[in-house]
């Protein structure tokens, strides 16, 4: 491996997946500004939110789940149009 090319600021960061509410806590460098508090040991870290995790995605899950996220783009379109006019 060449040297010296990996960041050195790795911290613990909670990671949560939106659609089903899993939580899981490794260690990464990606920035964010909100913290949540894991309840495996009741500390509290930053929080990455991600659609999909290995625990809905329909690959690793063996179910076929529709994941909607046009539907809910449409529907933001369609709640905020009514507030501009």
């Amino acid at each position: 491996m060449k040297a010296e090319i990996h960041p050195k600021n790795y911290r613990p960061v909670v990671f949560k997946d939106m659609s089903n509410g899993t939580t899981f806590l490794s260690r990464s460098t990606a920035n964010t500004n909100e913290t949540i508090i894991f309840e495996a040991d009741g500390q509290e870290y930053p929080v990455i939110k991600l659609e999909i995790s290995n625990t809905s995605h329909p690959f690793y899950t063996g179910k076929n789940v529709l994941v909607d996220t046009a539907g809910r783009i449409d529907k933001f379109k369609k709640r905020y149009e009514k507030k501009a006019k």
